[in-house]
């Protein structure tokens, strides 16, 4: 399984909110087994750069890249990529499971 997780900075704090809808729409993209977008807590001491999180769950490195070829990809990157400062992406292999909800 590939995990795939990206880290968003607003321009303007005001648009966070914005930036995590805007990123809702790659849900809908059917490659992911698991996709969220989640909104910083800040509760971290040390660092609070990161306000909108992007995780996803891909079967394999060719579900990932069908994801990021999608038509919708590219155009919420479009949208997003004016309201946003920062955005680091990593891929990783995970051989861990997800956590089922309780």
């Amino acid at each position: 399984m590939i995990r795939h997780i990206v880290f968003f900075s607003a321009r303007d704090k005001a648009d966070v909110e914005r930036i995590a809808e805007k990123l809702g729409v790659l849900g809908t993209i059917p490659h992911s087994d698991v996709f969220e977008i989640g909104i910083n807590r800040k509760v971290d001491q040390l660092g609070t750069e990161v306000d909108v999180v992007v995780y996803g769950e891909f079967r394999d490195e060719a579900a990932l890249a069908a994801y990021k070829a999608h038509p919708t990809y590219a155009a919420c990157t479009a949208e997003v990529r004016p309201l946003r400062e920062m955005r680091v992406a990593a891929d990783f292999v995970s051989r861990s499971r997800s956590i089922p909800e309780n």
